[in-house]
C-alpha cells in the first residue's frame, strides 16, 4: 500500500520529482496570468496537499479571484492542504472524498482550470481514457487541464495526448524530462458537457 503523506516526499527540494512541481506550478501561473477578469474557478482532481496548487496561487497577484476546490481522499493530507490554505488566506475549499466520483465537483464547476497532477499514473490505462472523456464535464468554455504522467514501459503519453484530441482538447504545452515526468496542458475547444455526479471515473490501484 502506498503512504499517500509520505508520497510527498518525492517532491521536496532535491528530490527527482521535484522539477515536476515546479513546471506544474510555473503553467498554473501562466493560466493565471491569462484568465479573464473576475472569478477563477479552479478544481483539483487527487489534490494531495495542494503543493500544486497552493503556493502558485498565494503569490500570485490574482489570488483574491481564486475560487477552488480540492478533492483528496487521504484525511491527513486532506488537513495538511486545509491548514495550508488557511495560512495564506486563500478562498479554498479542501474536501475529503473520492475525487474519481463526479458528485465530489458538485457546486465547484464549471472551472476554468482543472488540476488532474499525480492520477494518470495510478490508475489502469482504461480509467486514463474514461477520465479524460468526463473531463469536459468539469469544464468551463476554454478550460485548461494541467496533467502528469511520468515515463512508463511501454510509455502511455503519447496515447494520453491523443486521447484528450479525441475529446475536444488542444493541446497548449507538453515536456518530458527525460526517462522521469511530464507534464501537460490541454485547452477544451469542444462544447463542455454538463455534470453528471453519478460518473465515475477511476479506481486508484495502488
Amino acid at each position: 500500500m502506498t503512504d499517500w503523506e509520505r508520497w510527498h516526499e518525492g517532491y521536496d527540494e532535491g528530490s527527482p520529482l521535484h522539477g515536476r512541481l515546479v513546471c506544474v506550478q510555473a503553467q498554473i501561473r501562466e493560466l493565471l496570468d491569462r484568465s479573464a477578469p473576475g472569478p477563477i474557478r479552479i478544481v483539483s482532481v487527487c489534490a494531495g496537499q495542494g503543493r500544486d496548487l497552493l503556493p502558485a496561487v498565494a503569490g500570485h497577484p490574482r489570488r483574491e479571484d481564486v475560487r477552488a476546490r480540492l478533492v483528496e481522499l487521504d484525511p491527513r493530507n486532506v488537513a495538511a492542504a486545509a491548514a495550508a490554505a488557511r495560512a495564506e488566506g486563500l478562498e479554498v475549499d479542501v474536501v475529503e472524498g473520492d475525487a474519481g466520483s463526479l458528485g465530489a465537483y458538485e457546486g465547484a464547476v464549471p472551472a476554468g482550470i482543472v488540476l488532474a497532477c499525480g492520477v494518470l499514473g495510478n490508475i489502469s490505462d482504461a480509467d486514463v481514457e474514461r477520465t479524460i472523456a468526463h473531463l469536459p464535464m468539469l469544464c468551463a468554455p476554454g478550460a485548461s487541464v494541467i496533467w502528469t504522467r511520468g515515463a512508463s514501459e511501454p510509455d502511455l503519453r503519447p496515447s494520453i495526448r491523443n486521447w484528450f484530441a479525441e475529446h475536444g482538447f488542444e493541446e497548449e504545452f507538453f515536456h518530458a524530462e527525460p526517462g522521469s515526468w511530464g507534464v501537460g496542458v490541454h485547452r477544451l475547444s469542444a462544447d463542455p458537457r454538463p455534470l453528471d455526479p453519478a460518473v465515475e471515473l477511476f479506481t486508484f490501484v495502488r
